[in-house]
């Protein structure tokens, strides 16, 4: 039996529904939008013409653009020229979108407001697979995230950097990724309490008055008050247990008279 009404369950897989695919749509841009990381260099100085340039990068392509708003940039090159943690972040940002895409198909077809994926037993577990999906997915994308960071706090923080090495500054796509990840993970949350006590029902006991469990017997071939037992002479009832069935309901032989045998 299930927790929620039924519309109740239906409005918050609704809600779930909408707050994961929008965080899913969140991560899938940030996998193709600009200043991931920026840096700044000039901007001061006491010339009438004030020079600065900006350098950023993606995860396809490092740039740069001077103050007459000309961008120059340079493509990654073949795959295994790439610095090892730009692959990393691009593979665990990949592995995460294709988890979350399979965890919206499949909540999609699991909902209670679709007529979609056969009985509510088999709508229930797509809802809780999907919502397993889109937690994984979203671990895989915060790891991704995390170790962008990691890479790019290190350098700025530092205390001193070598010649040539900028330091670069978080871009407007890392926060944009992590509001991402924390509404599919929201959104799993969702899915998850309106079919987990469904999927995974507790065992049902009934409270005495001494504070303990009755659990109800299991039902037996014999319903009756006076239910034999399995051994002989004995019966169950309201009586001592083990007593012996009375001398009266046992069936006797009877002995026949001699005038009835003359007859």
């Amino acid at each position: 039996m299930s927790v929620f009404p039924a519309m109740q369950k239906r409005l918050i897989q609704i809600l779930g529904f909408l707050v994961s695919s929008l965080g899913w749509l969140f991560v899938l841009c940030t996998l193709a939008m600009d200043y991931w990381r920026t840096s700044q260099l000039g901007g001061q100085g006491g010339s009438n013409v004030i020079k600065v340039a900006w350098y950023w990068s993606n995860l396809w392509k490092d740039c740069y653009t001077d103050s007459t708003a000309v961008t120059n940039c340079r493509d990654y090159p073949v795959l295994w020229n790439v610095s090892y943690y730009v692959q990393a972040v691009r593979g665990l940002l990949m592995c995460g979108l294709s988890l979350g895409f399979c965890a919206v198909l499949c909540c999609f077809i699991g909902m209670d407001c679709t007529y979609l994926g056969g009985t509510d037993q088999i709508k229930d577990k797509l809802v809780f697979s999907g919502a397993v999906l889109h937690f994984v997915g979203c671990i895989s994308d915060l790891s991704a995230y995390c170790l962008y960071i990691n890479r790019i706090v290190r350098t700025a923080l530092a205390a001193r950097v070598g010649p040539g090495v900028l330091r670069y500054y978080l871009g407007p796509p890392i926060f944009l990724g992590l509001v991402g990840c924390f509404l599919v993970l929201f959104g799993a949350v969702l899915y998850a309490v309106t079919v987990l006590r469904i999927i995974f029902p507790g065992r049902t006991a009934a409270q005495v008055n001494n504070g303990g469990t009755f659990m109800p017997p299991a039902p037996t071939e014999f319903t009756g008050y006076y239910a034999p037992s399995r051994l002989n002479g004995s019966y169950v009832g309201s009586g001592r247990p083990n007593s012996k069935i009375s001398r009266l309901s046992q069936k006797t032989p009877a002995k026949i008279s001699e005038r009835d045998a003359f007859v």
